[in-house]
């Protein structure tokens, strides 16, 4: 095996870590398990929601998460896509993924970028933000449920 057969399986299997944790975000999310989602962020992790709050370390995170996630998810779901990772070191990358809710109104499209970092052989959510999509082909009319009026 070559060094670039060896880099492209090592790649391959960091996008498929990275995969990973998105599915278990849309899991979590989708199952109301605000433990298995907050099992994916570093102790410093910084988390800005969609509506614009932003949460400074894990336990401002949990506090959050554990008001908001039992019952939030009533009457929708929530899929993500990997959109791109850029590695910006082996163990740190920006992934980009998009993030689509559905609800009783229509669909709500978020554009969330996480920061995440590889520790003890493991990705985490590190620095995250969440961000409503305008414009984008899934949604039918300026009626926005989950992120509001991006206007």
């Amino acid at each position: 095996m070559s060094a670039t057969d060896t880099d492209t399986a090592a790649r391959e299997a960091e996008l498929a870590a990275i995969q990973q944790v998105i599915a278990v975000v849309e899991h979590a999310q989708n199952n109301e398990l605000p433990d298995e989602f907050l099992a994916l962020f570093r102790a410093d992790a910084i988390w800005t929601t969609g509506g614009g709050k932003r949460l400074f370390g894990y336990d401002e995170i949990a506090a959050f998460t554990h008001q908001v996630l039992p019952g939030g998810m009533q009457g929708l779901t929530v899929s993500f896509e990997l959109e791109h990772v850029l590695f910006i070191r082996p163990d740190v990358a920006a992934v980009k993924v998009r993030q689509i809710y559905r609800t009783a109104e229509g669909p709500d499209v978020g554009s969330p970028l996480w920061i995440m970092a590889k520790e003890d052989g493991k990705w985490l959510l590190t620095a995250c933000q969440n961000t409503g999509v305008q414009d984008d082909e899934l949604v039918s009319s300026d009626n926005r449920p989950i992120f509001g009026d991006a206007g």
